[in-house]
């Protein structure tokens, strides 16, 4: 099954599995129980599936086939490349494609020249002004590529503009554009394009960044501590004539393999192995040349034999346009699809379902607590309603008296809960405010403030790594925090339990940890700069202003979601207790209702009893249709999983894409 189809599956799966999130919510709202915790919580997981996207990165030195490569998985529906895949230099400047409903079809350039500026990309991204925009016609595949091929343009400019542009380097001089004739230098027109399609894998939450060859990549901080180590896989490509060249070493081991967290995150394509079809060998020659090339490239890097898949991706391509199944077999061009939707697709799957049902059972056992409680209540309530019967008056304003007394107590108590709550949010104050972005910023600042000191920058990795210590100390810290709140929880949830019989328990621990390994992966991700290689690089006050802006955004994307996730949790636990507290005044003031109506009517107390009974029963039908709900929206994927079918079918009708959309959708 091509990836395309793979990827079809997998949106449909989040579009089903948000929808029964949907059903949860309004379930639990039509039964009172949607307290503000829960609420959080499946806002959190419905945006996640509604809006989870899948990124996609394909990374190489030029001239190695990476823009046919993604003509081929992704857009030979349109009949045609629509990636520039010409020979020489294609893609110059890093490219991304994704969809974004609010913007018609249009590709979006910004200037090589704002390279000289400091802000960073993120902020570029909202100057919409300062981008050159070209509007697309998705119905028109050849104006679709030719308008995109505008991000292989190049500008010739002298060596001191190339130098500040960050395209010329002293200390490496074997990276440098040859100059012309005239003194002048090549360098990219564009810093980085946005296209904006309404495609339909880009509509699904796709997105595709192809990049330029290794100076674009050293020279750009964002694209290689920002959009590489996000991506959910990486498509490293080499050429399979030449195996790993010195240059795709370069770029594999310093731009790559740091941020390589988990290694099957990273796919290296050998490509072009149609260049070693050779009539004068045998099949069995020619495959087993192959062969040995895909094993040494994976000895060199490092990696497993089947992590590294042998394709033609120009021979793949003309494959799916013909529908030509035998040559797309030839090519291996769906080993490479199955593998992306494998690890990708699989991967986010499995992390998406893991979240689905670690929410619903925390809900779960939440909510059957509740209903539980109501139905003890009701059940009391019945009780004492039957041990009037036959009584006088007398006996039951005694009851009405016992029953204020007890809720004048109970709010009593309030008094109490406040005073620890108070406490509570103290410390969840200084929780917030250790993962708030001021204090990012001023633990970032020693190392921004380095970073702008002219000339070589000597004992910056040192403050470097003390920036990321305190990092690491002060989530530490943000954990003692947290395991202090859920101390007082648990001791003032006991007593409670005891005092009042409520069904109290703590929440789980909010364990940070994930987020203390993501600040590793940030810190390795950016220490490739901070070496002897880059001292040069260092003097370039444009530079290090850029890095420490990449520095920051990646930190605070990082904090905002600790910072949510805290947030959370925190709701979790207070709504816990507002909605005993809240049933348990109900059923004060249902018990008062009930005394009351008997004191009117005598002959109120068996239809009271009754009504009783039967919301008793009604109570013990919803909890067992919430455990139904439970199951059919946390049950293991399996209706989901996707099936691969025969390879042949792949070039079936059904896996292309048709580029003809309507205008709504354009």
């Amino acid at each position: 099954m091509e990836f395309i189809q793979q990827f079809d599956l997998h949106s449909r799966w989040r579009q089903q599995r948000a929808q029964d999130l949907a059903r949860i919510g309004q379930w639990l709202g039509g039964h009172d129980l949607l307290d503000d915790g829960a609420r959080a919580r499946l806002a959190h997981l419905q945006s996640q599936f509604a809006s989870d996207r899948v990124m996609v990165a394909f990374v190489a030195e030029f001239s190695r086939g990476k823009s046919e490569l993604i003509n081929a998985i992704f857009f030979a529906g349109y009949g045609r490349r629509i990636m520039p895949a010409s020979a020489g230099r294609t893609t110059m400047c890093p490219t991304e494609l994704g969809y974004e409903a609010g913007l018609p079809p249009c590709l979006r350039l910004l200037p090589i020249e704002t390279r000289m500026q400091a802000q960073s990309l993120l902020e570029w991204r909202s100057a919409p002004e300062q981008w050159q925009r070209i509007d697309l016609d998705v119905n028109q595949p050849e104006q679709l590529a030719q308008a995109i091929e505008q991000v292989a343009q190049t500008l010739r400019v002298p060596v001191e503009q190339a130098r500040a542009l960050g395209f010329w380097h002293e200390d490496n001089p074997q990276d440098n554009p040859l100059p012309g004739p005239d003194g002048l230098v090549e360098v990219p027109r564009w810093r980085h394009a946005l296209i904006n399609m309404a495609h339909p894998l880009l509509k699904q939450g796709l997105v595709i960044v192809d990049t330029p060859g290794l100076n674009a990549i050293g020279t750009e901080p964002e694209l290689t501590v920002g959009m590489l180590p996000q991506a959910h896989a990486v498509v490293f490509i080499l050429a399979a004539d030449a195996g790993v060249s010195k240059s795709d070493l370069a770029i594999w081991r310093e731009h790559l393999a740091p941020s390589a967290e988990r290694g099957e995150s990273r796919l290296v394509v050998l490509n072009k192995i149609d260049v070693l079809w050779d009539e004068l060998s045998s099949p069995q020659a020619v495959e087993a040349q192959i062969e040995r090339q895909r094993l040494h490239s994976a000895e060199v890097l490092g990696l497993q034999g089947q992590q590294v898949f042998a394709v033609s991706a120009h021979k793949g391509l003309l494959a799916k346009v013909r529908q030509d199944a035998q040559l797309l077999q030839q090519s291996r061009l769906p080993e490479l699809e199955r593998a992306l939707a494998d690890d990708v697709l699989g991967q986010r799957r499995r992390l998406l379902q893991s979240a689905l049902q670690q929410a619903v059972q925390q809900l779960r056992t939440e909510v059957e607590r509740q209903l539980q409680v109501r139905s003890h209540e009701f059940e009391e309530q019945v009780q004492e309603l039957q041990t009037l019967r036959g009584k006088n008056a007398t006996v039951i304003r005694q009851m009405r008296a016992r029953i204020e007394l007890e809720q004048a107590e109970f709010d009593q108590s309030a008094l109490r809960i406040q005073a620890v709550r108070s406490v509570h949010l103290k410390t969840l104050r200084l929780l917030f405010a250790q993962l708030g972005s001021n204090q990012i910023k001023a633990e970032v600042a020693e190392f921004a403030q380095a970073l702008k000191k002219p000339g070589v920058k000597l004992g910056v990795k040192t403050i470097y790594k003390d920036t990321f210590a305190r990092l690491r100390n002060g989530l530490s810290q943000s954990q003692h925090w947290a395991n202090e709140v859920q101390e007082m929880l648990a001791g003032m949830f006991r007593s409670l339990n005891a005092e009042y019989g409520f069904t109290l328990q703590a929440p789980q621990r909010l364990d940070l940890s994930r987020f203390v390994r993501a600040i590793d992966g940030i810190e390795n991700a950016h220490l490739q700069y901070l070496g002897l290689t880059n001292l040069l690089r260092l003097t370039q006050a444009g530079f290090c202003e850029r890095l420490a802006k990449a520095v920051l955004s990646s930190l605070r994307k990082l904090y905002e979601e600790a910072s949510g996730e805290a947030e959370i949790w925190s709701k979790t636990a207070a709504s816990q207790l507002d909605g005993q507290l809240r049933e348990r005044r109900r059923n004060f003031a249902r018990r008062l209702e009930a005394v009351h109506r008997i004191q009117e009517a005598a002959g109120s107390l068996d239809e009271r009893i009754n009504e009783l009974l039967a919301r008793q029963a009604e109570v013990e039908a919803e909890q067992a249709r919430w455990l139904q709900l439970c199951a059919e929206v946390a049950q293991p994927d399996a209706e989901g999983a996707l099936v691969v079918p025969d390879t042949a079918a792949s070039v079936a009708p059904l896996a292309r894409v048709e580029p003809a959309l309507s205008p709504a959708t354009s």
